[in-house]
């Protein structure tokens, strides 16, 4: 039992994206074409070669509210927050490839789950997300909410 949950751990630990390891990897770094990069970007592999695509200014979003049915399409400019129902969403990078290669949009969202106190003071809220959307799998990386569902429909300069 103690060496399966060990080798667990040991796994998590290898397989850790980079953006997670505190190396400052999630910060923007600067490369010799002054393009800003995220060292975490999926595209960003030696195996792929130069990134083709400009990181976008802006990540479109579809929210969904399951107990009205009622979806909303909204815009967050990198680095801003906007609210949808008691989330606050915050947009840290997108990209979408250009029409020639295989298509994807993506995006790096952080999600947190806004409380009150009970009377309609905002207290501090719960990280319920952070990571990366893909818009051709959206059930990949899933927001895991019981009353929301967010997933990226484009990524725009």
């Amino acid at each position: 039992m103690k060496t399966s949950v060990l080798a667990s751990l040991a796994a998590l630990l290898l397989v850790s994206p980079v953006w997670a390891q505190g190396d400052g990897a999630s910060a923007a770094d600067t490369s010799d074409s002054s393009e800003l990069l995220r060292r975490d970007d999926p595209d960003n592999t030696p195996e792929r070669g130069p990134l083709s695509s400009e990181p976008g200014s802006t990540v479109v979003l579809r929210g969904l509210d399951k107990v009205t049915a009622r979806t909303r399409d909204f815009e967050i400019a990198i680095g801003d927050t906007v609210d949808f129902g008691a989330l606050s969403i915050t947009a840290q990078y997108c990209r979408k490839r250009p029409p020639e290669e295989t298509p994807e949009t993506y995006a790096f969202l952080q999600i947190n789950d806004r409380r009150t106190d009970g009377f309609g003071v905002d207290v501090e809220g719960e990280q319920i997300f952070s990571g990366w959307m893909f818009a051709s799998r959206p059930a990949q990386n899933p927001l895991e909410h019981p009353v929301y569902d967010v997933w990226v429909i484009d990524c725009t300069a």
